[in-house]
């Protein structure tokens, strides 16, 4: 476990020195490639910033506007006839479009429910197996440039579809 803590300590520290050594006896100019990364970083920063505040702007709106509580209740007999908790919804739902609302609804599901409960290990399942596909798109698309995303979008939710239900037969058989 200490090669580990150390490894861990020192990584980076070595990795930039070797890089920067490495650059050096290349005859790259270091500093000046670093600053240039350095204006193009804060660059691509503010290119991003209009999609992630539209992204944010619309997922408050939903959640305050009582549109997914009204959902939830119009989807939970049908979830409870074959098994799932209807409080995992809002997590599903959400966590395609933000990581950071995702674990925010995770970590209340543990709260209330337990980690050991059947949601809190569902939750926990659900927030490790599937990924932030609109903020991905939103974020790394529109850095770029890219303005036709429907394949991509498709695919990206298919995914989490596929990561959803395989988190729920999964937790179901291991722990339900």
């Amino acid at each position: 476990m200490e090669i580990i803590s150390l490894v861990s300590l020192w990584f980076i520290p070595v990795l930039i020195a070797f890089i920067l050594i490495y650059g050096t006896y290349k005859k790259v100019p270091t500093y000046e490639s670093f600053v240039e990364g350095g204006k193009e970083g804060i660059n691509m920063a503010f290119s991003i910033i209009p999609f992630l505040v539209g992204m944010m702007v619309a997922i408050s709106v939903f959640r305050a506007s009582g549109a997914l509580d009204v959902m939830i209740d119009w989807m939970r007999p049908g979830l409870e006839r074959i098994g799932i908790p209807a409080e995992i919804v809002p997590l599903a739902i959400i966590r395609p479009i933000s990581g950071t609302a995702a674990l925010g609804i995770t970590s209340d599901l543990i709260a209330v429910h337990g980690a050991d409960s059947f949601i809190g290990r569902l939750a926990a399942t659900l927030q490790g197996s599937t990924d932030t596909t609109f903020y991905v798109l939103t974020v790394y698309f529109g850095a770029v440039g890219i303005k036709k995303m429907g394949d991509a979008v498709k695919v990206g939710l298919l995914a989490d579809a596929v990561a959803i239900g395989t988190a729920i037969v999964v937790v179901t058989l291991m722990f339900g």
